[in-house]
């Protein structure tokens, strides 16, 4: 028997607002954790976290000013709407982070342990706003743009990206905890790639 794809319907705003909220705060609480450790994650997010630990900037900040650039591709190639609620969601992330420092403290947390539930943490909540059609910005649109275009997943972008940050940062801090940070990243890009597919789910 031949199986037909249905439309998928449209999320509400309601909808919308609370996956954006359970997916930034995810992703946030990831961040948490891993600043506390020492540790580093990919895409922009890394990015902005190694400028942080190089500068002593605040990573809200440097994580917001970030993805400004992003924005240009995410309106000419995704639409204003994916675009506002990327930038919607990369602000609550950026205040979120800064915030759950003074509300979460870790007495011990083990650092590959850490890794490990970073990487799923953050892995789950980008896929809660990949599939209501928005992203933390930056490599997380470049990555949508080229799933939707050319099916070849997003994690996998990301992941080679992620590559390429992780080479950087043995200049920025310990070898060892680079190898820990690399299994988070590694952790969150498979969960991603098998579990947002184009061809099972599509949101919008």
């Amino acid at each position: 028997m031949t199986q037909t794809a249905a439309t998928p319907a449209p999320h509400t705003r309601i909808e919308d607002v609370q996956a954006f909220a359970l997916g930034t705060a995810m992703c946030a609480l990831g961040v948490t954790m891993l600043t506390h450790l020492g540790l580093i994650t990919g895409q922009t997010a890394g990015l902005a976290v190694l400028v942080s630990y190089g500068t002593g900037l605040s990573f809200g900040l440097v994580f917001f000013c970030v993805n400004l650039p992003f924005y240009w591709l995410a309106w000419l190639r995704m639409g204003p709407r994916f675009t506002f609620k990327s930038f919607l969601c990369v602000g609550l992330v950026s205040v979120m982070a800064e915030s759950f420092p003074q509300l979460i403290v870790f007495e011990t947390l083990d650092p590959l342990l850490g890794a490990v539930l970073v990487g799923a943490v953050t892995g789950l909540g980008l896929i809660v706003l990949f599939r209501h059609g928005a992203s933390l910005g930056g490599i997380g649109i470049l990555a949508l743009f080229i799933q939707d275009r050319t099916g070849f997943r997003a994690g996998y972008t990301q992941l080679i990206f992620d590559l390429c940050l992780f080479a950087a940062a043995f200049a920025v801090i310990a070898p060892g905890l680079v190898l820990y940070s690399l299994a988070g990243a590694v952790v969150a890009n498979l969960i991603i790639a098998t579990n947002h597919r184009p061809d099972r789910y599509t949101g919008r």
